[in-house]
Order: C-alpha cells, then sequence, then structure tokens
C-alpha cells in the first residue's frame, strides 16, 4: 500500500482531505450529551385511588397491575409501591437492547386487559404511564422576592402558566410541582346537613347537575323546512364561575316552595387544590416544580429546551415574580464536556512537544502532528454514521486515542530516518525501504490495540452502552491512524525529511541525544544480561503475577466514582405523627446551618415541604442546594459538605435528615450509592420482614458498610380503624355502599368536574369541614339518611378502635419486599454490596436481596469483568498467531501483559482509585499498550533471525534500535493523558479514574516491560524451538 501511494501522493492527499472535510461535517451533526443512554428503559404506571389506605390500594389497584404484567419481552425486574395517599405505582426496567417506545406500547397493551377490573374512581381519573427515570434533571421555582404574592397565588401561576408548558417541551417525561394551585372548595357541615336531611351524594348529584356546559345542537339544522332563513348554533351556558354561583346551587325545593341551598350546609371558597405542600426559596414565597427526563433524551438539549420554554413565559409572569433554578444538572454537564475538550487540546499539545523533543526537527515533527486532526475528524464523522454522540465517554476515548493514533506515524518517521542515516538513503528510497521494514508491525500493533477493545462492544445492560462508547471510538481511530501511516505518513515522509544525522542542532539536543545514546548502550548490556539469565525475569514475572492478583482483592471496587455536579440534596423524612409545622422549622434549622456553617459553599436553598422521594407527607420535605461555582469555592466540594452535614445530623431528635447528591449517570441510582430491595421469599409477612430490614441497615451502619439509609424506618403508625355493623346498618334502612362513599368524600374529599376562573379551568372539590375531621369524635357527627329519610349517626351502626397501618408498601416482582437505599460509608460501594449480601445470607431463611439502580448495574459489571478481561487476552493472543503465522511469538508478547496491569493497580491504590467501569478501560488500553511495545521489539528480532542472525544478537538489536521509538510513542502517550490524571473542576473525577490507571500501566511496561520481553522472548523461543 505505502509503495503505491508513494507513487501517488496527490491521491494520498485527496483521501486526507476529504476525510477531514467528511468529518468536520459530521462533526457539527453530532449531539453533545453528558453520557449516552446508559440508563436501562424504564416505564412507570402510576395511578391515583382516593382515600384508599396502602393496604387497600396494594390489593385493589398495585396487584392488579402486576399480575398483568407478564410475558413482557425483555424484562429485567418490577419494582412496585402503594402509599397511604391512595397512589400506586408500578416501574418496570427492561434490557437495553428493547427500544422504550416499545416496552411503553407492551404495557399499554397489558393495562387494556385489565382496566375494567380497577375501581370506577381509578379509571375516571386514568392510568399514567410514562417514559421516565427516578431522577431530577432540573427543579425550577416561581418565586416572589418582596413577599407580594403569596405560596397559593405563586403556585397557581405554575400550576397553569408553567407545568402544562414544560410538559409539553420535548425530552420532559413529567413536571411534578411542589405547590398547589386554585380549586373551588365545598367544605360540608354536617349538623346543617343533618338539619336540612342533605347527604353527601346530594351535594354532589347538584354540583354534577348544575354547573356543566352541554352541547345542544344549532337552529335550522337540516333537514329544514321550505323557505328557511335562519341557521344559529344554540349554546346553554350552565358552568359556574364564583363563589356565590356555587353557593346559590339549590340542593333540594320543599314542597312549599323553599329552597335549600348550597351555602346552608357548606361553606364555599375559593382555596387550594392540594394542601400540605408548599415551597420556600432563599426564605420568600415560591412555587416549586420538579423536571424528569424521559428515558433516551438528551439532557442538554431537553435542559435548554426547558430554559427556553420558561423564558417565554417571564413576560407574561406579573411584576414582582421572578424564575429561578434552584438544582439544575445540565450546568455541570455542558462544563465537565468543556473540562475534557480543553483536556484534549492540552494532550496534543502535550504530544506534539514529545515529538518535537525526540525528532528534533520541524519537519519531522509535523508529519504525526498531521495525523491527530485527520484521524480526529475521522472518528469524529464514523461516529455521525453510526449514530453516537460527543460525550464524556467519546471524548475520553479520543483522549486515549491521541497518544495512540500518533504511535504509527512515529514510527514510520524514526525508523526513516534511522534508514536515511544509516544507509545514506535519500528521503524516497528511504522511505520504500523502510515501509518495507515496519509495515507488518503498523499492522501488528493496529490490530492488536483493535483486537484489545473489541471484546468491549458486546458487553451487556448499561456497562456494555459505556464501553462500547470506548470501543467504537479508539478501534475507529486505530483504523484510521494505520490507513494514514500506511498512505499519507509515507508521502510526507518523502516529500519533508532531510538527511541529517542526531548529532548536529543545539547544545539541547546533542545533550538529548548523547544522552539517548549512552542510554540505548546500557540498555542494550542490561537487556544481554537478562538474555543470558532468562531465570531472572521469570521470578519477577511470577512475583508480578502474583502481586496483581493481590492487588485486584485489595482495591476497593465501584461503577463510576462520584462527581461533583454544583448541586446536592437534603431529605428530610421526620418520625410519623410530625406535622407540617414541626417539619418546617426542622427545614429552617437545616437551611440556617448551611448558610452558617458553609457560606463560601452554598448559594442558594429551595425547601419544598410535604415532598420527598418515595412518597410524602407533613412530614417530608426536600432541601435543594445550588453550590457556588468550582472556582468559587476551591477545596470545598460537594462531598465535604455531604460529609458535615451527615455528621451533624446523624441521630437528629425529629428523624432522619439525609445529604445526598445526584446520580453520576442521569437515570441510574436515584438520589443513592447503594440501592436494594430485602424481599421476604417465605411470606413471613410485613412485621417480620420490617424488622429484619432494620437489623440489617443497624449492622450495616455500626460496621460503617454505608450510612444514611432510608427506606427501613418504621412502617407503622396508629390509625383508627371504622368498622361498619353492616347488619345493623341494613336493618335502619342504609346502603354500606352509601357509607363508604360518604366517608370518602368527607375525609379525602372529591373532585366533581371543573369550574371557570378566569380564562382557565379548575377543579371544584368536595370535603368536609376542618371542623369536623379532626378527632375521632368527630366522626360521630356525621349522619347517613336512610329509605324513609331519617338521619341516622354514623355512630348507631359504626365502631372505632386504635390499630397500626402501613403509610407505603412495597414490592419487588410482586413479592413483599422493602426497598433500602444508602450512601456510600467508609468502604467502597463494591465492598458493601458484597458485605451486604453476606449479611443477607446469614439471616434465617426466607429473605432474598436484588439490587436496584446503580448498585444492579455494578454487580452486573463486577459479574462481566473476568469475562471481558478473558476475551480481550485471548483476542489479542489469536490476532498475533494469524498475523505472525507462530503461536509462539503471540506467547512472548502476552507474558509482559502482567507488568503493564500491576502499574496500573498500584498507581491507582496509591492515589486513593477504585477498580470502576473508567479503571477497567483503562486497564485493557495497558493490555494493548504493553503488547504494543513488546511487538515493536519482538518483531524486529523476529526479521533479525530471518537475516540470519542468531538468537541473542537478533533480540539485543532489535531492542537497542526498536528503544527510542519505544520511548517515544510511550511519553507521547503518557504525556497525552497526563492532562486526566491531573484534572480539575467539572467531572474531574472519571477522568483521574481513567487517566491515573493508565499512567502507571505505561510507565510499568514502558520501564520494567522493556528489560523482561528480551529475556522472556529468548526463553519462549528457545522452550519452544523444536516445535
Amino acid at each position: 500500500m505505502a509503495q503505491f501511494f508513494l507513487s501517488r501522493p496527490v491521491f494520498a492527499w485527496v483521501l486526507a482531505i476529504v476525510t477531514m472535510l467528511f468529518g468536520g461535517w459530521g462533526m457539527t451533526l453530532l449531539p453533545i450529551e453528558q453520557y449516552p443512554d446508559i440508563a436501562p428503559p424504564r416505564i412507570n404506571v402510576s395511578v391515583t385511588y382516593p382515600g384508599a389506605s396502602a393496604e387497600v390500594a396494594e390489593n385493589s389497584v398495585t396487584s392488579v397491575i402486576e399480575g398483568a404484567m407478564t410475558g413482557l419481552d425483555g424484562l429485567l425486574f418490577m419494582t412496585a409501591n402503594s402509599s397511604s395517599s391512595g397512589r400506586s405505582s408500578v416501574a418496570m426496567t427492561f434490557s437495553d437492547r428493547i427500544d422504550p417506545d416499545q416496552a411503553q406500547i407492551q404495557v399499554q397493551n397489558k393495562l387494556q386487559l385489565i382496566e375494567s377490573q380497577l375501581p370506577d374512581i381509578v379509571r375516571q381519573r386514568g392510568l399514567n404511564v410514562s417514559r421516565s427515570d427516578d431522577t431530577s434533571l432540573l427543579v425550577g421555582a416561581l418565586v416572589s422576592p418582596d413577599g407580594r404574592y403569596s405560596t397559593l397565588e405563586l403556585g397557581d401561576m405554575a400550576e397553569q402558566m408553567v407545568v402544562d408548558a414544560v410538559s409539553r417541551t420535548e425530552g420532559v417525561a413529567v413536571v411534578d410541582s411542589f405547590t398547589s394551585g386554585y380549586a373551588m372548595r365545598i367544605w360540608l357541615n354536617p349538623v346543617r346537613m343533618a338539619e336540612y336531611q342533605i347527604t353527601s351524594s346530594d351535594v354532589l348529584s347538584a354540583i354534577s347537575e348544575q354547573n356543566s356546559t352541554v352541547s345542544v345542537g344549532s337552529l335550522g339544522a337540516q333537514p329544514v323546512i321550505a323557505g328557511q332563513q335562519l341557521s344559529v348554533p344554540l349554546t346553554a351556558q350552565t358552568q359556574l364561575s364564583s363563589v356565590d354561583e356555587f353557593a346559590r346551587i339549590t340542593l333540594r325545593v320543599t314542597p312549599e316552595g323553599g329552597r335549600v341551598l348550597l351555602s346552608d350546609v357548606a361553606e364555599v371558597e375559593i382555596g387550594q387544590e392540594r394542601y400540605g405542600q408548599s415551597s420556600l426559596f432563599e426564605g420568600a414565597n415560591a412555587a416549586g416544580f420538579s423536571v424528569t427526563l424521559a428515558t433516551g433524551a438528551n439532557a442538554v438539549e431537553t435542559a435548554n429546551r426547558v430554559r427556553a420554554t420558561l423564558e417565554t413565559i417571564r413576560p407574561a409572569l406579573p411584576e414582582g415574580v421572578e424564575i429561578a433554578y434552584p438544582y439544575d444538572t445540565s450546568p455541570f454537564i455542558e462544563e465537565s464536556i468543556n473540562t475534557v475538550y480543553h483536556t484534549l487540546i492540552e494532550a496534543v499539545g502535550l504530544v506534539f512537544l514529545v515529538i518535537l523533543i525526540f525528532l528534533q526537527s520541524w519537519r519531522a515533527t509535523v508529519i504525526p502532528v498531521i495525523a491527530i486532526p485527520v484521524v480526529l475528524l475521522g472518528t469524529f464523522g464514523m461516529l455521525a454514521v453510526l449514530g453516537f454522540s460527543i460525550n464524556t465517554l467519546t471524548m475520553f476515548a479520543l483522549v486515549l486515542a491521541i497518544g495512540l493514533l500518533v504511535d504509527d506515524a512515529i514510527v514510520v518517521v524514526e525508523n526513516v530516518e534511522r534508514v536515511m542515516e544509516h544507509d545514506k538513503l535519500p528521503a524516497r528510497e528511504a522511505t520504500a525501504k523502510s515501509m518495507g521494514q515496519i509495515s507488518s508491525a503498523l499492522v501488528g500493533i493496529a490490530v492488536v490495540l483493535s483486537s484489545v477493545f473489541l471484546p468491549m462492544a458486546f458487553m451487556s445492560g448499561s456497562t456494555g452502552v459505556i464501553y462500547r462508547q470506548f470501543s467504537v471510538t479508539i478501534i475507529t481511530a486505530m483504523i484510521l491512524s494505520l490507513a494514514v501511516a500506511l498512505m499519507l505518513s509515507p508521502v510526507m515522509c518523502a516529500g519533508l525529511l532531510r538527511p541529517a544525522g542526531h548529532g548536529g542542532g543545539f547544545a539541547l539536543t546533542r545533550g538529548f541525544n548523547r544522552g539517548m545514546d549512552a542510554l540505548t548502550r546500557g540498555y542494550g548490556r542490561a537487556a544481554s544480561v537478562l538474555m543470558r539469565r532468562p531465570f531472572i525475569a521469570v521470578m519477577a514475572l511470577i512475583a508480578i503475577v502474583a502481586t496483581v492478583l493481590m492487588m485486584f482483592r485489595e482495591l476497593p471496587s465501584s461503577f463510576v466514582p462520584q462527581e461533583d455536579q454544583g448541586v446536592m440534596m437534603v431529605i428530610l423524612r421526620l418520625d410519623e405523627g410530625t406535622t407540617i409545622a414541626q417539619t418546617t422549622a426542622v427545614a429552617e434549622e437545616v437551611t440556617q446551618w448551611l448558610r452558617d456553617e458553609h457560606p463560601d459553599s452554598v448559594d442558594t436553598v429551595m425547601t419544598a415541604l410535604g415532598f420527598a422521594f418515595g412518597g410524602g407527607g407533613q412530614n417530608t420535605a426536600m432541601l435543594y442546594v445550588k453550590l457556588k461555582p468550582f472556582d468559587a469555592r476551591p477545596g470545598q466540594s460537594a462531598a465535604d459538605l455531604q460529609q458535615a452535614g451527615t455528621s451533624r445530623y446523624r441521630g437528629h431528635r425529629a428523624g432522619n435528615i439525609i445529604f445526598t447528591q445526584p446520580p453520576v449517570i442521569q437515570g441510574l441510582g436515584g438520589n443513592a450509592d447503594i440501592a436494594f430491595s430485602l424481599i421476604d421469599l417465605a411470606g413471613h409477612g410485613q412485621d417480620a420482614l420490617e424488622e429484619a430490614a432494620r437489623t440489617l441497615v443497624q449492622q450495616a451502619e455500626a460496621e460503617g458498610t454505608a450510612a444514611g439509609f432510608r427506606g427501613h424506618e418504621p412502617n407503622r403508625r396508629p390509625s383508627l380503624r371504622l368498622d361498619i355493623d353492616q347488619d345493623q346498618a341494613r336493618a335502619m334502612g342504609l346502603s354500606v355502599a352509601e357509607v363508604n362513599s360518604m366517608l370518602s368524600v368527607i375525609f379525602s374529599g372529591r373532585e366533581v368536574n371543573d369550574f371557570t376562573l378566569g380564562a382557565d379551568l379548575r377543579p371544584v372539590i368536595v370535603q368536609g369541614t376542618a371542623q369536623w375531621r379532626m378527632q375521632p369524635d368527630d366522626i360521630d357527627g356525621w349522619f347517613a339518611r336512610n329509605t324513609a329519610g331519617e338521619m341516622v349517626p354514623f355512630a348507631s351502626f359504626m365502631q372505632q378502635s386504635w390499630t397500626e397501618s402501613a403509610p407505603s408498601l412495597n414490592r419487588y416482582d410482586a413479592v413483599r419486599a422493602i426497598s433500602i437505599s444508602a450512601n456510600r460509608g467508609d468502604v467502597s460501594t463494591g465492598e458493601a454490596i458484597e458485605r451486604i449480601e453476606q449479611m443477607v445470607a446469614e439471616m434465617p431463611g426466607g429473605y432474598g436481596i436484588a439490587w436496584t439502580g446503580l448498585s444492579y448495574q455494578e454487580r452486573l459489571a463486577g459479574n462481566q469483568a473476568p469475562m471481558l478481561f478473558a476475551m480481550s487476552a485471548l483476542v489479542v493472543f489469536l490476532a498475533l498467531a494469524a498475523l505472525y503465522e507462530s503461536w509462539t511469538v503471540p506467547f512472548a508478547v502476552m507474558l509482559v501483559v502482567p507488568v503493564g496491569i500491576l502499574g496500573a493497580l498500584l498507581a491507582a491504590w496509591w492515589f486513593g482509585q477504585s477498580n470502576d467501569v473508567y479503571f477497567k478501560v483503562g486497564l485493557l488500553t495497558t493490555i494493548g499498550l504493553a503488547s504494543r511495545n513488546a511487538i515493536l521489539i519482538v518483531e524486529f528480532a523476529e526479521s533479525m533471525r530471518r537475516q540470519g542472525l542468531d538468537l541473542l544478537d537478533a533480540t539485543r538489536q532489535a531492542a537497542e534500535v526498536r528503544l527510542r521509538p519505544i520511548l517515544m510513542t510511550s511519553f507521547a502517550f503518557a504525556f497525552g493523558v497526563l492532562p486526566l490524571a491531573l484534572a480539575t473542576g467539572a467531572g474531574s473525577a472519571a477522568q483521574h479514574a481513567i487517566g491515573i490507571g493508565v499512567l502507571g500501566g505505561i510507565a510499568a511496561s514502558t520501564v520494567v516491560a522493556l528489560f523482561m520481553v528480551p529475556a522472556l522472548y529468548v526463553l519462549v523461543i528457545r522452550m519452544f524451538k523444536s516445535g
């Protein structure tokens, strides 16, 4: 190939230019995001059963939905929650091979089959099916800094102007409001109702009849009579719009002509649609709302669309109302991508300096440098064709590839210069001869490096998605790099290089060359000693392998490193029975602590009262903490603040106060580092399951396995049980169904229909007045009407008794379970997972564990890792065997791989890194780098042996000749990844995870393996000589 393009240099340049043009155009088409669609598809079904307890919701709704979800293609697991607010949710997680749209269609089709089995009120309210994860993309708020507007007024603005508009934005799955809008509230008074012999059913019927809009038709519609001259539409407007109009609704007309009005038996007012939720932003009234990303949507683009939508709304907001973003992860995403861009530029600059130092000529330096834009742009073009994006993973892969993609061109240039100097040939003839010597080595290196990353493309799960980003990007870059080295680099060498030795030039370069010459001679002598005593290398290799196995056990494991995203959350889940006023006081206490103790870190705080992950209530709240920019808080990370908050509020008198950070990968992990379900496989019952969960958590906290556990809290609270004596009720002429309906209306409320307020529709809600639903005795003050028209007090047929009930119930794959989550403790998440599994195994029989969220993916990644490394090593071995038509050469090359792995492990251990997904990518890169260095020596030694040199002389000559290109390419790669290891700011943890390990690996495979390769090669050849 090289000979073909040496005679057609213009053709080579045309191909390079076309590649860059194609790549530059493709780059403009690539979407930008932090991560590709890593989280598996998740379909959530949520319904509301007003007034239902957790048990009733589970039995009547949740279990029915679960039972229908059979035979779904690609379903991994299913979790369900039923709460005392009557809300049921079933979340189904599918395999990443399933298209999210198809998964949603499957679920909707199953729901249609069982919809008739659900309670009427549930069907009327509808079943909400969404493609969403369990993490917020951003939280926005309408704020009244001067207090001009109340929380209710702001909440109504948000409901009417913001929620629907943002919900329609592309990429948004769900918008949850932390406040409430207006509603027409009908507060029933039992005393007046008894006096007028009115029941809640009478009120509901009257409102339904007298507050409605009907379609009447038209006057003069076809067919018409002869000569008809009029045709107009008819309207009969009976929808009400004011408190007075509702107050005048007629409930009954007496025989004497008198009327019983709604105002006679109830108080009518415009109030809140929902009570118990409110928001504060920096102490000012606010209406907060959370935006959840749809599965598969681009986080950056969606966040930009949401902000653009809100900007279109801003002019319509009244004066004194502002839009704030107390929690937004998209700026971190953009900044982290920009950080990697800067890392890429720094890597290119450092690689250029290394090449210039070694080659000492701008003519020689420009040849490998030209390869960088050609390969990078060509890679971007292929990513566009393959449907990839510009994201953290592909950018990391390109940073890694910077050092690799110049290797081939460096080898070409260095060998051409060596031939020109040694054989005194002009550039064109030297290039032709040189390419004949090294083309096979170039192909071998490219095949080996590509083979290392090839098995990654076939991994499954979220880990497989991550691996594929690296695999495809690096393999594409390697193939393009080889093409440039075989086509363009020889053409440039023939046209640019001039005969010159390494002895001239500046004093600095002369000193460098003398040092290199001395190093080469010393290296040759040391290599010769080891070649004559290969047992030293063998003993060293045995020690290295043993150390590698030990280090793998010692190095902590995790999935991905936690990143400082500039935001935090504080979850308040206080003791059962805590009132909203008490929760507000605790939230204010935590907010004040954040402002007083961490003023340099905390920018803003928004409080969402009555809201928390896993269900709201008077005892819950969320604090969204926005931190100052990275450069404004040097040395103060989100992890430091999390640790300080956890220590300060551990064991708080009011209940659990948990400081946590958002998940690193959107849609994976929620707000926890560790998440699992403890499953009651043997049917021990809820009480036994809760006791087992408390024991497990107490043991894990005592050992420091994890911290900030939630979900295991006592799931029992006092509840008042109402027992209707059905026989007694029937004897009194009462309908039990009517009594149950009255109880639901009185204590949970019933939405009847809508009314017009301004230009918008708001709900009409009927409920018992607060005065008559505060104490147990108040229940006896309500009446039901029997068939004789008499008012019968509840106390005459209803008994009360105190008991306990669960505020929420959870299931995993239709089996009773408790969902538990936690933050990482004194050990890594991998160690925590292993220890918690061991604790569950030691429990009495009948309990199981199922990992969810990030923990599920980490467990899956850990199970796949051994197979990944084994397959990569095997593929490299087979590739080498095929290239060199030998089993011996691959064996000699692969023996030095443990040296590079040990270097990566030691570097990670020394700098406190974990064995995570990024480190595993670094290990695979190290395998390729170690193999590359060995190939350069072994391949040249094989060539010298074919020319007649004996084994020792051929190997020593190969080691000395290849030392300079090995050092040059190794230093180029090391300095290329150095910016990753030294990165600061957004996304630096991930850069450290991959950069530090690779640096250690390249250092070991360069310094140590250089001495071991010749000795091991000689040993292997002698051992297999007879074969």
